[in-house]
């Protein structure tokens, strides 16, 4: 489980090496890897149907920091929360938020986060080509799930005008600024 540096050094994906650790350190990971995307969720522009927020970008690192495993396991334990009714989805939390418009991406986060930590546990994260290339896959994939959740009830034609293409400049951007991250998530493992 190590991913490739810009330098080409084997290490590990951070949050996974530290989870390792013990129970107690996977806990925290969990627990902070949650909280930064409740808090992702309500820094946000809006747009309907869907708000253009910061979670792609935490869904990716935490992907691509945490790995398959626990990538996902934070994911899970962030869409619990929400079906649980706290507020931890932009406006909210409960059961109805996984059956509204935002529902394709939110569940879209769990297969994108754990595709990204798959690669970079297989080595698909080192350089910068291709991590952009892990976490556009990553993000196609929110997307996709995205989309294929709105088109039954917009069509999917509408659904890609208002749920793909305005987000494609901010999604850009988020791409570019996670690719600039990936380095220091990987010199900061042990």
């Amino acid at each position: 489980m190590t991913t490739r540096t810009l330098a080409g050094q084997n290490t590990p994906p951070i949050l996974a090496t530290r989870a390792k650790r013990g129970w107690r350190a996977q806990l925290g990971a969990i627990v902070i890897g949650t909280a930064l995307l409740a808090l992702s969720a309500h820094i946000e522009v809006p747009f309907w149907p869907v708000p253009l927020s910061l979670q792609t970008l935490v869904v990716l690192l935490i992907g691509l920091a945490g790995g398959a495993r626990l990538g996902g396991t934070i994911v899970l334990a962030y869409l619990a929360e929400g079906a649980l009714g706290l507020p931890v989805f932009h406006g909210g939390g409960g059961i109805a938020y996984l059956a509204g418009p935002t529902a394709g991406y939110l569940f879209g986060f769990l297969p994108a986060a754990i595709l990204v930590g798959a690669l970079a546990e297989r080595g698909g994260a080192g350089g910068i080509a291709r991590t952009a290339a892990v976490l556009l896959l990553g993000d196609a994939l929110i997307f996709t799930s995205g989309l294929a959740w709105l088109a039954p009830s917009f069509g999917l034609a509408k659904s890609v005008a208002v749920g793909l293409v305005p987000f494609l400049p901010a999604e850009a951007a988020k791409l570019a600024l996670a690719t600039a991250m990936a380095p220091l998530l990987r010199r900061r493992a042990p």
